[in-house]
């Protein structure tokens, strides 16, 4: 075990981390906010009260125009950070144009994080923050019933987490309803109707010196790695669950039912090979609509190539209006890597 990857030596290093990168992220922030000016910024903001403490979302309006309109569908977004760092302004210009392009009323989350929330705090806080947003639709402008997730990095991680609960709660008897109060935002199960997957990690138990990456260099490092998962999950020996690691080979658990898929993986990313691994789980399952690699780009690549980001975030836009919108023809065309 390296010094990094020993508990106590993860969080005084998260920590640090979290200090250092405030600046920075503020100002990597303010740039990305001047990124696809076509698109506007129409926010405002509201707190979800969980178990793990009151949640932050900022929700980004899609432009209705002047006249009436009916209420937009919802996607709930989920930001990156190895579950230490809180940078939700990052994902701004990602919200912006999803917003404009899918239609969608995006709820752009600050969840819990780690060392200060560790495992399993995030996926579950997250869980409970989906089921609020399925249920209040009503009195917030959204369409609750018309419902996708998805997030970048470690929020994709915890879009996985979060559709793989609301598969066990449907398994348990949790009924899905078409959102309202009285439906699936307080106890049921969430219907989602896509998930989106963003370079996510996927396999934490699988030690980073044991992934390769197609270049020498990959962004994401071994000792991130040993911060970032330790910070988050201590116990080596929980990291096998199936809310950190659905694509580590211990998790063998029928997927049937889950919410349909959209993976991203980047072809340099040192995540590539276990989000490939899961989006096989998801094709086998009858969950997987789409699975697109990347090319030439390493894991983070949208927070620096606005052109390559707007390809992609087309793609992800396309799948979430089809998601939301179903009839004749929606079904997207798998495009393996």
């Amino acid at each position: 075990m390296s010094f990094l990857a020993r508990p106590t030596m993860a969080s005084l290093a998260a920590r640090a981390l979290q200090r250092v990168t405030a600046l920075a992220d503020r100002r990597i922030a303010s740039s990305l906010l001047s990124r696809y000016p076509e698109y506007p910024r129409n926010i405002r903001e509201l707190t979800v009260q969980t178990s793990a403490g009151p949640a932050r979302a900022v929700v980004y309006l899609p432009d209705t125009g002047s006249g009436p309109t009916s209420a937009p569908p919802v996607h709930v977004n989920f930001h990156g950070g190895g579950y230490v760092l809180p940078p939700i302004d990052l994902d701004d210009p990602l919200c912006r144009f999803l917003a404009a392009e899918a239609g969608v009323a995006v709820v752009n989350v600050d969840y819990v994080v780690a060392p200060q929330h560790p495992f399993p705090a995030p996926p579950h806080q997250a869980y409970e923050i989906v089921r609020w947003v399925a249920g209040h639709g009503a009195e917030h402008g959204w369409d609750g019933g018309r419902l996708t997730v998805g997030g970048q990095s470690a929020g994709g991680g915890l879009a996985a987490a979060v559709a793989r609960q609301a598969l066990e709660a449907r398994r348990a008897g949790q009924v899905p309803s078409a959102g309202g109060e009285e439906g699936n935002g307080s106890a049921g199960a969430p219907s989602i109707a896509l998930q989106v997957l963003h370079y996510p990690p996927l396999d934490l138990a699988t030690d980073a010196r044991d992934k390769r990456a197609a270049i020498a260099k990959p962004m994401l490092r071994p000792w991130m790695a040993d911060v970032f998962d330790s910070a988050y999950v201590p116990d080596p020996r929980r990291r096998t669950n199936p809310l950190v690691s659905p694509a580590h080979p211990s998790d063998t658990a029928d997927l049937t039912g889950i919410a349909p898929a959209f993976v991203v993986t980047a072809e340099y990313d040192l995540l590539r090979a276990e989000g490939v691994r899961y989006a096989g789980r998801l094709r086998e399952a009858g969950a997987l609509l789409d699975h697109y690699d990347v090319p030439g780009a390493d894991h983070g690549y949208d927070q620096k190539d606005a052109e390559a980001a707007r390809g992609v975030y087309a793609l992800i836009a396309a799948h979430v209006r089809r998601a939301t919108t179903p009839g004749p023809g929606n079904t997207p065309r798998e495009n393996q890597p």
